[in-house]
């Protein structure tokens, strides 16, 4: 593994939303996430993190050092128990692990699962391997405009039912002897006519040092947040896409000392919001309701870039 990235990073994505459910709501039916008060849509987080961690584990085939620890319907305890297999064998289930195998064990799953060095993890389950704060963070994602949240009827053409019978043909009896239009029922979908979403996230090197995320690594994550959804495609989310540029925002220094720039550029030269509203998108004149990424103007102040700050636009 190279060494750790030595720069701080801002980054802003656009990703659109048509005829789809962007993220369900668990607490409202699985209907598009909403801010009630302006009625803008919302992405979170979390699934934002899970696809750029499905793209990388279809990507890297899921092998080390690209491995995925927080995996789809998995135990964590599996990876953490191989950890200290690799690093000295499990602890004592009574006294559990010391702090020198802990510590032993994270650096093992930092080293070998690309999450974790991206994201952090709690690690402090099973075996114990211990925490760590990952130096890629990402916020909600929220909707240029309100969107309009839709709760459509749809027709299901058969049922799954068979009154508590076992074989198939027991099921094949009872489905003879029904009126065809009970095999018949209703149900629903929500979704959004159209939405653009805009995604924010931040990378701090001192963190990096902690987890070993490099420049391999970034260049990934890059490739991820563009592609995470030309592999992630289903009736529900409709067409989500990731519109390019990525624009990235590098903090590089200012100082002719090179130690005191390496300093600046792991710091950072300016407050992340003041180079996020650096990006303009706005609706173009005479649209009302948006119904596709065109119907947007995305413009770059590049002006009033600070000092020590790089605008990098990723394609």
């Amino acid at each position: 593994m190279t060494e750790p990235i030595e720069n701080r990073y801002e980054f802003l994505f656009l990703f659109d939303c048509e005829n789809g459910n962007p993220n369900g709501d668990p607490d409202a039916g699985n209907a598009p996430r909403l801010d009630p008060e302006d009625m803008r849509g919302l992405v979170s987080d979390v699934a934002i993190k899970r696809r750029i961690r499905n793209y990388v584990q279809l990507a890297r085939g899921n092998q080390m050092p690209y491995s995925i620890f927080v995996e789809h319907a998995t135990n964590l305890n599996r990876p953490i128990a191989k950890a200290h297999e690799e690093t000295g064998g499990l602890p004592d289930g009574k006294k559990g692990a010391s702090k020198s195998k802990v510590e032993a064990a994270k650096q093992w799953i930092c080293q070998n699962f690309f999450d974790v060095r991206a994201f952090g993890a709690v690690m402090s389950t099973g075996a114990n391997a211990g925490q760590v704060r990952g130096p890629v963070q990402i916020a909600f994602a929220r909707s240029v405009d309100p969107v309009l949240a839709l709760d459509l009827s749809i027709t299901r053409m058969a049922v799954a039912d068979g009154k508590g019978s076992i074989s198939s043909a027991d099921i094949a009896k009872w489905e003879a002897d029904q009126a065809e239009d009970t095999l018949r029922t209703m149900g629903r979908k929500s979704l959004i006519p159209y939405g653009l979403f805009i995604g924010k996230g931040f990378i701090s090197a001192h963190l990096a040092r902690e987890t070993g995320f490099n420049e391999e690594d970034l260049a990934l994550l890059w490739e991820a947040l563009l592609n995470m959804y030309e592999h992630d495609r289903s009736a529900s989310k409709g067409v989500m896409t990731v519109h390019r540029p990525l624009f990235v925002f590098k903090h590089v220094g200012t100082d002719t000392a090179a130690d005191q720039r390496r300093r600046q550029s792991m710091l950072g030269c300016a407050p992340a919001h003041d180079l996020f509203d650096l990006i303009m998108v706005r609706k173009k004149a005479g649209v009302e309701a948006p119904r596709a990424f065109t119907d947007y103007d995305v413009t770059v102040n590049r002006e009033h870039v600070p000092a020590g700050v790089e605008i990098v636009e990723i394609l």
